[in-house]
């Protein structure tokens, strides 16, 4: 055992006498079984309306469609499922600055794509 942990029965002390589960915030939060069938229930009902979706003729708006569902269904996984609505601001700050990166990324990406002269050389 190392020198700045001290076993008293089952709990696992630090050297100053803290337990290593008081120094993080996040166990302090427990989510309770009816919000994952609550958030189980709608990914559910959204993976139909999905399906549901893919059966209808909008012509070049199926695509649209289909993202805007995937990225609601992909917002609540990562608030409920990934714990972000309960974290720190800092956690979500950087679940903001990834997704903004990579919106970045894409925007740059169809700039790119959209700017080509495509058959005309």
């Amino acid at each position: 055992m190392s020198a700045d942990k001290i076993s008293h029965g089952d709990s696992h002390l630090d050297s100053h006498g803290r337990k290593e589960q008081d120094t993080h915030e996040t166990l302090d939060h427990i989510v309770p079984p009816r919000i994952y069938i609550i958030v189980g229930s709608a990914l559910l009902v959204l993976t139909g309306i999905t399906v549901w979706a893919s059966y209808l003729e909008l012509n070049v708006f199926n695509p649209i469609v289909a993202l805007f569902i995937a990225v609601v269904k992909a917002t609540i996984v990562v608030l409920f499922f990934m714990h972000v609505k309960y974290s720190s601001r800092l956690t979500k700050l950087t679940v903001f600055c990834g997704l903004f990166t990579f919106m970045a990324l894409v925007g740059m990406t169809l700039c790119d794509y959209f700017t080509r002269a495509w058959g005309r050389w």
